[in-house]
């Protein structure tokens, strides 16, 4: 019982181990700086990169995050097309290439899996929020105009 218990103890901590590993290499390829692509973006690119079995990655990630390494590179890669998206200038196809895609079209199916929503009309959706933000902000701050004209708190 005792040896049970210290063995699980044992490999939970390997686990652990293992996913921080594993997420530090996914969080050094991001933010996206300049036009290079993200070098890994499958399981067995981070096995490869940790020099373990990819088996052995997907087991320790779904220990310590109840998820699969699949799900865990996709939902970073997801947040990142998100912010590149709204606050890049760089195209759909330039931001697919980016993030490792070959083909836009197979980044604007991964993004409508995801989002239910392609990345084109995510951006124009999200611009169109933050130009009504802005008129809301220039109305706020006339109104702050008038009221320090008229000497009003």
């Amino acid at each position: 019982m005792l040896i049970q218990h210290v063995y699980e103890n044992q490999v939970v901590k390997a686990s652990q181990r293992i996913s921080a590993a594993f997420l530090e290499l996914l969080e050094q390829q991001f933010p996206i700086v300049e036009q290079q692509p993200i070098r890994l973006r499958s399981a067995s690119q981070f096995a490869d990169n940790l020099n373990i079995h990819v088996n052995h990655l997907n087991r320790a990630i779904k220990v310590t995050l109840n998820k699969t390494t699949t799900q865990v590179i996709s939902e970073r890669i997801l947040q990142e097309a998100k912010i590149l998206l709204r606050t890049s200038n760089l195209t759909v196809a330039d931001i697919a290439y980016v993030l490792g895609y070959t083909e836009a079209t197979h980044f604007n199916n991964f993004f409508r899996k995801h989002m239910q929503i392609t990345p084109t009309r995510f951006r124009t959706v999200w611009f169109s929020k933050l130009g009504g933000m802005r008129k809301i902000s220039r109305f706020i701050s006339d109104l702050s105009g008038v009221r320090c004209f008229f000497n009003l708190k």
